[in-house]
């Protein structure tokens, strides 16, 4: 008997959602009031809080009936804990998991690591139950299902951070150390401490190594700096031991979004408003380039892949990142991703091997895309960017900068070192920051800027200040005037009535998506796709109220 045959609910208060706990024995209580430390009872048993003062604030199923995700707030220390809920384990169910590690590393073979995730999971689940039963092990249903869930954490899932991983919430999960707790950064509540943490130093540098080969990088004693990106697209970042980190080996998990950023998630979540979006959209339509500037987890590789959802679906687009982040549902789309050498660094400062960003850019522009995006520009590889955009290829990119003069700074001079007369092939630069408001921290737009010109006498770029954020109502002010409504006008011959109707079109196709909440990016995506096909059937939909079609890629 399987977990799923069991109607599953956490015996608590009435707030928490379904999730992981069902009696099988006739007769027995439940609720509040059933216990929870019977061997056997539950497949999981939410615990008390681990201090008197602490209040809960939110419970998630991760995969339930298995593991769950529990929010609480200590307020005399001021201090959130995200606590990782998993099943339980007697005595006994731990040492028959201890031995059931060890007996299933020595007797998998080499053609289990061809195997998909779900086929290994259903590999193991029957390696476990076929040992139980020729050894005549007697475990309870539930029993057997806690201990599988241990055997498929450890051997397919992520082990320890299994659950931080699967949280669509975390976006980022760090080690410090040896028995030091892990911190994640989260969507709502940002950097907040758990209750999980490597107390073995051996485990913890074994969980290192394991990184690496789901990376396929080795990481050892000579060679402790772990940088890659694992199949599902998560990027790992770690040293081994205590090498280079005196608290014991470290790693930083930033977790791939299998769901993309949208323009309507810009909005939701008072990003953008629908004005800048459909801004956005006629300037992705024009081949206009752009670069998001902002600090770190300011949101700007999201936003890219938001903006990059207008692309039209007819255009070829090359995509280049050190780790892959951008997901798009065009059909006409080349990712690629640099990759590391082997031994050591020859005179040109590369290893055998290695393919950095620069190769990459400068093999897309044998590629003929109309559009290059770059995830994050800092070398040489800048240079040939902005060689692209003055020849006519639409680029996108983010770059570490807090304003377009600083922007200007980092472009011009070393490593990147591109003269700055080549900067005005530039459209438009978006300011993107993380703010602290009355709503908490929040990620807004600060500024929406074209590139209008160059003065040569005075060495400087023009710019047009498009949109600005104004921290104080938290809105988004339009300050007058576009540039590139007056190059739209003069190429489609619009007047400026025809130039403000298709832009207030475009906004009332953004507003229909918002208020209908489409998020999902490949359904989105097929409505843009659908206006650029024939725009009065679409906004006939519109006016129908006709939800956009699901798309399948």
């Amino acid at each position: 008997m399987s977990a799923s045959s069991y109607r599953v609910k956490i015996p608590r208060t009435p707030a928490a959602p379904e999730g992981a706990l069902k009696l099988p024995t006739p007769g027995a209580p439940t609720g509040p009031e059933a216990p929870t430390d019977l061997p056997g009872t539950f497949i999981t048993a939410l615990p008390p809080l681990p201090e008197a003062e602490m209040k809960e604030l939110e419970v998630t199923a991760i995969n339930p009936p298995y593991s769950y995700a529990r929010l609480s707030y200590n307020d005399r220390r001021k201090e959130y804990l995200y606590e990782v809920i998993e099943p339980q384990l007697s005595k006994h169910e731990r040492e028959l998991v201890t031995h059931l590690k060890s007996t299933l590393t020595r007797i998998m073979g080499s053609e289990v690591a061809n195997l998909t995730a779900t086929d290994k999971r259903t590999y193991l689940r029957g390696e476990v139950e076929e040992y139980l039963r020729t050894r005549q092990i007697s475990l309870s249903p539930l029993s057997t299902e806690r201990v599988i869930y241990y055997i498929l954490r450890d051997f397919v899932g992520y082990g320890p951070v299994e659950v931080l991983i699967l949280d669509p919430k975390v976006e980022d999960i760090s080690c410090d150390g040896v028995d030091v707790p892990l911190f994640v950064f989260h969507g709502k509540y940002e950097s907040v401490k758990t209750n999980v943490s490597f107390t073995d130093e051996d485990q913890l540098n074994s969980f290192i190594v394991a990184l690496g080969q789901r990376c396929g990088k080795a990481v050892s004693v000579s060679n402790p700096i772990l940088d890659g990106t694992t199949p599902e697209g998560h990027r790992i970042q770690a040293t081994y031991a205590r090498e280079i980190t005196t608290r014991g080996a470290s790693f930083t998990i930033r977790r791939f979004k299998e769901r993309p950023f949208t323009p309507v998630d810009l909005v939701l979540a008072g990003s953008a408003n629908e004005e800048m979006i459909a801004y956005f959209w006629l300037a992705a339509e024009q081949g206009e380039s752009l670069i998001i500037c902002g600090g770190p987890a300011a949101g700007k590789t999201s936003t890219l892949n938001a903006i990059a959802l207008f692309i039209p679906p007819t255009s070829k687009i090359v995509s280049i990142e050190d780790t892959r982040e951008v997901n798009l549902p065009h059909e006409n789309w080349i990712p690629g991703a640099t990759r590391s050498g082997t031994g050591d660094r020859g005179a040109d400062g590369k290893a055998a091997g290695e393919v950095d960003m620069f190769d990459l850019v400068r093999a897309a522009l044998r590629q003929r895309p109309n559009y290059i995006i770059v995830g994050e520009v800092r070398g040489k590889e800048t240079y040939t960017m902005f060689q692209a955009m003055a020849t006519g290829h639409t680029t996108y990119s983010t770059m570490h900068a807090d304003s377009v003069k600083s922007m200007v700074n980092r472009l011009e001079n070393p490593p990147i070192n591109t003269p700055r007369i080549l900067l005005s092939a530039l459209n438009n630069v978006v300011i993107q920051i993380q703010a602290r408001t009355e709503k908490g921290v929040v990620r807004r737009l600060k500024q929406v800027l074209e590139i209008v010109g160059f003065e040569p006498e005075t060495n400087e770029l023009i710019t047009n200040t498009v949109y600005e954020w104004d921290p104080a109502t938290d809105k988004f002010v339009f300050k007058g005037h576009s540039f590139l409504f007056d190059k739209i006008m003069e190429i489609r011959n619009f007047t400026h009535e025809e130039m403000d109707a298709e832009f207030q079109r475009r906004v009332g196709v953004i507003r229909h998506l918002v208020e209908n909440g489409i998020t999902e990016y490949r359904q989105l995506w097929q409505f843009v796709a659908s206006y650029y096909k024939d725009p009065t059937e679409a906004m006939r939909r519109i006016a129908a109220g006709v939800l956009p079609p699901t798309g399948d890629r």
